[in-house]
C-alpha cells in the first residue's frame, strides 16, 4: 500500500478499508478531522512553548489545522511526517517568520513562556532574540568567524570586547568548534567547510543564550560525519536549551529526541515520548508511518 499526500495511490476501495492505518489518513486527505492522540506524559512536563488551536492560511489555503501541542522545556521535540504536512510552516510561525509572507494569517495562538506571541503588543524584534533558528542550509554571514557569532550582542548594542570575547568562545566551544577555529577567528567564515559553517551558524544561535533553539532539517546538507557531530551537538545543548527540531530522516528524530510529534496534512496526529512514537505508538497509523510503510 502506499499513501500520498493527497490520498491513496494503487488501491482499491475495499482493500484499503482493511489496510492497518489507511482510514484515518484518508479521511484526514478527504478533510476530516480529528482529535489529536496526546500521550499523558506530555502533561507531566513544565512548557515553555504551547500551541492553542493553532491554525495556519496562505491566502485561502489552510495549511495547519487546530494544532494544539505543549513543548516541554529543556527537552528535545521532533516534528516528523511527509513532506508538505506543515513542519516547518509551524516551526516558522514559532518565531513568526510566516509574517513575512503577504496574504498570511492565523488563528488561534502560540505562547512563550505563558505569554502570546501574536499579542498586537509584541515586539517581533525582540521575540525572535529569544529563538535561535538553524536553518536547512548553512547560512554564515561574508564576515568573520569572530563577527558571525558575535552578530546578536551586536545588533542589541554590545560593544565590550571582553563580553563579545567571552561570548565567541563560549559559544564556539558550546559548537564543538572553537578548537578548530580558535586561531583563525578573523578569517571568513565562508572558507568553513559545510559542518563547520552548521556549528557556526548554530554557536550564533546560541550566542544571545535564546530560550528556544528552533531547527529546520539542520543535517539535510550535510554527510553523515558532519551529521553526526551536529546531533552530538543537539544532545550536548540538551537541558540548557529547549529545543524544536524539523527532520524527514526517522533515525535522527529517534536518536535525538525526547518526543517526537506526527504530522500529516496540517494535522497533528499523534505526540507522544519518542521511544513510545518509535516502538509502540497507540495509532497504526503512526506506526506505518515510522516504519516505512507509507511517507
Amino acid at each position: 500500500m502506499k499513501i500520498g499526500l493527497n490520498g491513496l495511490i494503487g488501491e482499491s476501495p475495499a482493500k484499503v478499508d482493511r489496510s492497518v492505518g489507511s482510514s484515518r489518513l484518508a479521511a484526514i486527505a478527504a478533510g476530516e478531522r480529528f482529535p489529536t492522540e496526546t500521550h499523558p506524559q506530555l502533561q507531566e512536563e513544565p512548557a515553555v512553548l504551547e500551541m492553542r488551536n493553532f491554525s495556519f492560511f496562505y491566502g485561502e489555503a489552510q495549511a495547519l489545522f487546530d494544532i494544539s501541542m505543549k513543548i516541554p522545556k529543556g527537552k528535545i521535540t521532533a516534528l516528523i511526517g511527509p513532506s508538505g504536512c506543515g513542519k516547518s510552516t509551524l516551526l516558522r510561525s514559532v518565531n513568526r517568520i510566516n509574517d513575512l509572507i503577504s496574504g498570511t494569517r492565523i488563528q488561534g495562538d502560540i505562547l512563550l513562556s505563558g505569554d502570546s506571541i501574536y499579542s498586537p503588543s509584541v515586539d517581533v524584534i525582540e521575540l525572535r532574540k529569544r529563538m535561535g533558528m538553524v536553518f536547512q542550509k548553512p547560512n554564515p554571514f561574508p564576515l568573520s568567524i569572530y563577527e558571525n557569532v558575535v552578530y546578536p550582542l551586536r545588533i542589541d548594542g554590545e560593544r565590550d570586547k571582553r563580553t563579545l570575547d567571552a561570548v565567541c568562545e563560549r559559544s564556539l566551544k558550546a559548537a564543538a568548534l572553537w578548537n578548530e577555529v580558535k586561531d583563525r577567528l578573523q578569517e571568513s567564515a565562508l572558507g568553513l567547510s559545510g559542518g563547520q559553517q552548521q556549528r557556526l551558524c548554530l554557536a550564533r544561535a546560541i550566542a544571545a543564550e535564546p530560550e528556544v533553539l528552533l531547527m529546520d532539517e539542520p543535517c539535510s546538507a550535510l554527510d553523515p560525519i558532519a551529521t553526526n557531530k551536529i546531533e552530538d551537538l543537539i544532545q550536548s545543548l540538551k537541558g540548557d536549551y529547549t529545543i524544536l527540531i524539523v527532520t524527514h530522516n526517522m533515525q535522527q528524530a529517534s536518536r535525538t529526541s525526547d518526543y517526537t510529534a506526527f504530522m500529516y496534512l496540517g494535522h497533528l496526529v499523534e505526540y507522544g515520548p519518542t521511544e513510545t512514537i518509535f516502538q509502540k505508538p497507540h495509532l497504526s497509523e503512526t506506526l506505518d508511518y515510522v516504519t516505512g510503510r507509507f511517507g
